[in-house]
């Protein structure tokens, strides 16, 4: 694959060459020469069918987690979080020491404490990462879900855009069954304090326990605002919110 750096911007298909366009730039690439029924049933091609058969395994895992928190990601989410989460997804898959070559899932390798490791810290907007908006230390009670900042003082502990006068805070906790392919999740209620030096402890616990087993996801959720008029409007439509795992069981 090669990059484009001439003054021609070309979109589309010409002598067999495809030009596209990707946030990385201009890319060419030739036509590809292996046809898909080729692929499918030639030996030759067996470890190719392997690979795809695990990494389209890894891709269903990233998207049940995805829709899991997908309301949460409405608000804080980058355009490379599927591709993100799919490549964490096939390292999780990895995991698995137990199923053959081209079986090996998710859902027997997230069982791997390192494998759970992983998807802890993850940011779904990797422009706004948790540990460079939010400094104050808080914690995480696995049991209910709820995350407590015992001191926050928003002026000073949170690195909040330019126009921004207040901050939301929410939390999530999600469980995720990789296995069975099915997910719940509950939601605290939002804290919204102005970004001023008051110090306000700031206590998010979820209205529940998500029914079912599996996988244990506890999120949260930071928004930006600018009140105008006595009314608060996202900033820049959410490219500076904050939406981690701060932790998984």
């Amino acid at each position: 694959m090669a990059k484009l750096k001439g003054i021609l911007k070309i979109e589309g298909t010409l002598d067999e060459l495809t030009f596209y366009k990707t946030q990385d730039g201009h890319l060419v690439k030739t036509k590809g020469g292996v046809s898909a029924e080729r692929i499918a049933n030639d030996p030759n091609f067996q470890r190719t069918r392997e690979n795809g058969a695990e990494f389209g395994s890894s891709a269903t895992a990233g998207k049940l987690l995805r829709n899991a928190v997908r309301n949460l990601m409405m608000n804080a989410a980058d355009n490379r979080v599927t591709s993100r989460l799919t490549q964490i997804m096939t390292q999780i898959k990895n995991y698995d020491v137990t199923s053959p070559r081209g079986e090996r899932t998710v859902a027997i390798g997230i069982a791997d404490p390192a494998a759970l490791a992983l998807l802890k810290d993850f940011d779904f907007n990797d422009s706004a990462a948790l540990g460079g908006v939010l400094f104050a230390p808080f914690t995480v009670t696995g049991v209910s879900g709820a995350i407590n900042i015992p001191a926050f003082i928003p002026i000073n502990d949170i690195a909040y855009p330019s126009g921004a006068t207040h901050v939301s805070f929410k939390s999530a906790y999600a469980v995720v069954d990789f296995t069975n392919g099915t997910s719940a999740i509950e939601y605290s209620p939002v804290t919204n304090l102005p970004i001023d030096g008051t110090n306000t402890p700031v206590t998010l616990t979820p209205a529940g326990v998500p029914a079912g087993t599996g996988t244990k996801f506890y999120l949260m959720l930071i928004e930006f605002f600018q009140e105008v008029n006595g009314v608060q409007y996202s900033l820049k439509n959410g490219a500076y919110n904050v939406l981690n795992i701060v932790e998984v069981a």
